[in-house]
């Protein structure tokens, strides 16, 4: 995998020189209620859920993009769009500088040795009727490796993961979920990847168990110059792993910032929230406020016209400026991004 190591810079920290591996601008993603109807049902139109607005997005290479927002917010959707598991509704997805969103089939399946995706649950991501390597290898079938190499790299990937090579013809049900785990990581490295998407991966996994999935997924990002598009509901998780943060909500990214700027002073009313719920450690009688936010945030059928977070926003200096108009996502220099009038000084 040395060729994935020279292709990507060290890990960047916002860039930091480096140039983008994925670029996304005003990325969408709709899907009709009832697909299967076309776009009229009884003679009126089929609603859609909006599932991703207007997103724009830079990863850098050999960076840690976390991802974070209520589930339900957009986030596996736009991963999944941007490796194009999901067709986009509007907008651009650039991987290395190239446009990929219009490639036909036959360019994207030879781009996809160098996008892979490690799936959130670690069972239902493995086809229980087949062995570890039949597993770890498919990837390599497809990309056209031949068949008498496929094994010797099926037990090399084995032990950059940390599994036993006597493992190689067992079937996923004689796994542990951390085991499993691995197996699907080792699945994601197997064409050598540049750009992995990392959809929650441990949030099915025990404490303990995440902890060794983390440190593996630090490990081999130093050791191949992996970039990862980190997605997780879990706040604690991704101010480990991550350079930087985009906050997500209702289809839309709210905040962007250095993951450091972030957690020491939040900006968005929404970013506050979440982080208020991260579990503290009483210092000297002093605790984080917790900050509950009322009611349920709209519905991505029909989203609100003005902020999006506006019923639930809790800042005094909210006005009709807010209910009204949508707020864009206003750079305030170093890193630092926020989608709020009150904030960027709009109102």
């Amino acid at each position: 995998m040395a060729e994935a190591q020279a292709a990507v810079s060290a890990r960047g920290g916002g860039g930091g020189g480096a140039p983008a591996a994925l670029e996304r601008g005003g990325l969408k993603a709709d899907f009709p209620l009832l697909a299967h109807f076309g776009e009229r049902l009884f003679g009126k139109k089929v609603r859609h859920v909006h599932a991703v607005d207007g997103v724009d997005l830079t990863v850098y290479r050999g960076e840690t993009v976390g991802l974070v927002g209520e589930s339900g917010c957009g986030k596996s959707t736009l991963a999944r769009s941007v490796l194009r598991l999901y067709q986009p509704t509007a907008g651009s997805v650039k991987f290395e500088g190239r446009e990929i969103l219009n490639l036909p089939p036959a360019e994207m399946r030879r781009l996809r040795k160098d996008m892979q995706i490690i799936f959130q649950d670690p069972f239902a991501s493995l086809n229980p009727r087949q062995t570890v390597e039949q597993i770890v290898g498919l990837p390599l079938r497809i990309q056209g490796v031949p068949k008498h190499e496929i094994r010797g790299r099926v037990l090399e990937l084995l032990e950059i993961v940390g599994l036993p090579p006597g493992h190689i013809d067992r079937f996923p049900h004689q796994f542990s979920g951390g085991q499993r785990q691995r197996i699907g990581i080792a699945r994601a490295l197997a064409v050598r990847p540049k750009f992995v998407v990392a959809d929650e991966p441990v949030s099915a996994l025990d404490v303990s168990i995440q902890a060794q999935i983390i440190n593996l997924l630090e490990r081999l990002q130093e050791e191949f110059g992996l970039t990862y598009l980190f997605i997780t509901h879990d706040l604690s998780v991704v101010s480990y792993v991550s350079d930087r943060i985009a906050v997500m909500y209702l289809g839309r990214i709210v905040e962007w910032a250095k993951t450091e700027d972030l957690f020491a002073e939040p900006l968005h009313p929404y970013t506050q929230a979440l982080l208020s719920a991260i579990p503290t450690v009483e210092r000297r009688g002093r605790r984080r406020e917790r900050i509950i936010l009322q009611g349920s945030p709209p519905t991505p059928i029909d989203p609100p016209g003005g902020c999006r977070f506006y019923e639930r926003c809790f800042l005094k200096e909210k006005n009709e400026t807010c209910r009204l108009v949508d707020p864009e996502l206003v750079d305030l220099g170093n890193g630092r991004k926020v989608a709020c009038h009150a904030v960027a000084g709009t109102l």
